[in-house]
């Protein structure tokens, strides 16, 4: 006989970790599984770790709205739990003058979006803060901070915890069946079994699609393409030359190859987008070249064979490569119409950000 449960969280990362949080905290039994032998694997640990203020994404989308909250959110939640986190600022230069316009954008959807303190900087203005920069104009985002994700997913499992949840690792979701008074979850690992849930939040990062199409019983047509963009992180050893974030103008696929500083000042650049078609982490250090190019442009400084091959991240997208903007996705049973089930699909970046006001809106959704 199928035991029946509550809620289940798939995916262990930030997201999955605060969503099971928040429903474990509104009185919800919510058992989290997570198919790695840790939570935070994948995109949660293989990223900037920025705190977004929200300048990039357009009035009234998810991303926009959700970045704006989250970032305050996280801040709030960090300062209660001890968790590193700093607002460091970043500039986002022009390396031409015909790239202004396109900050003008950026400066238009920030305001719009609530990021209040956005300002401009004229060269000379960027050369006495950061004078390895060399750029045409500049905006500054003073909200812009760094957070430490692993202290951060460590905090949120706790919390999960504390609140009577059971996170289940090295478990994975490998198929599933759309029953009538709920859903059924094949898990898989050293203790395979089948558990009917109530409730499921479908919170597996880009591997959300294959496993929403594992779920027999639910419409294939409502299940979009994954598609994954591989980014590489190159490191630089020695002082850094910059004190806070520095950004290119954004890119179709990607914010541009910036400057990544870490909480402890240490310099990476990163990430490029390489569109694939499935998640691999080899680093390809064949693409030190492009980064060379692309960071010199505000750079100009940097020596030769100064970069060292760093790390990997995999971002979830819902568009091939060149498509631009794409919102996040919550989708529920006014799509799919299926009772009880949320999926989250394309949870990219501002995700980290994100990650609070994500788990407050899937909670308002569930209820």
């Amino acid at each position: 006989m199928t035991e029946r449960l509550d809620c289940a969280v798939i995916g262990g990362g930030v997201v999955g970790l605060a969503i099971a949080r928040r429903l474990a905290l509104s009185g919800r039994q919510v058992v989290l599984f997570e198919a790695e032998k840790r939570t935070g694997q994948h995109a949660s640990s293989r990223n900037s770790e920025v705190m977004h203020a929200g300048i990039y994404y357009p009035s009234g989308t998810l991303k926009a709205r959700l970045c704006v909250a989250g970032r305050r959110m996280l801040a709030s939640y960090c300062g209660e739990h001890g968790i590193p986190c700093r607002r460091v600022g970043k500039l986002v230069v022009a390396v031409t003058e015909d790239e202004i316009a396109q900050l003008e954008q950026h400066k238009a959807h920030g305001e719009a979006n609530g990021v209040d303190d956005l300002a401009w900087l004229d060269r000379e203005q960027v050369r006495a803060l950061e004078p390895a920069v060399t750029c045409a104009r500049a905006l500054s985002s003073p909200s812009t901070g760094l957070v430490d994700s692993h202290g951060l997913m460590q905090a949120l499992a706790a919390d999960a915890r504390r609140a009577g949840a059971d996170i289940v690792l090295a478990s994975p979701v490998v198929s599933g069946e759309v029953a009538d008074d709920g859903i059924d979850l094949d898990i898989g690992g050293r203790e395979p079994g089948r558990f009917r849930f109530r409730t499921v939040v479908n919170s597996a990062g880009f591997g959300a699609p294959a496993v929403a199409r594992s779920l027999r019983g639910l419409p294939t047509e409502t299940i979009p393409t994954p598609y994954f963009a591989r980014g590489h992180y190159f490191t630089v050893s020695g002082p850094s030359p910059f004190r806070r974030l520095i950004y290119p103008v954004p890119g179709k696929d990607g914010l541009g190859i910036h400057v990544a500083l870490d909480l402890g000042g240490n310099l990476r650049f990163g990430p490029d987008v390489c569109f694939t078609s499935f998640p691999d982490y080899e680093f390809d250090e064949s693409r030190a070249a492009h980064f060379y190019g692309a960071i010199r442009c505000y750079y100009p400084g940097l020596a030769e064979g100064a970069l060292a091959p760093g790390f990997v991240g995999v971002r979830s997208k819902l568009a091939p490569e060149g498509s631009g903007f794409v919102d996040f996705v919550l989708q529920g049973s006014e799509a799919h119409k299926v009772p009880g089930l949320l999926n989250l699909f394309g949870i990219d970046s501002p995700g980290l950000t994100s990650c609070l006001a994500l788990a407050e809106e899937a909670g308002r959704r569930l209820e």
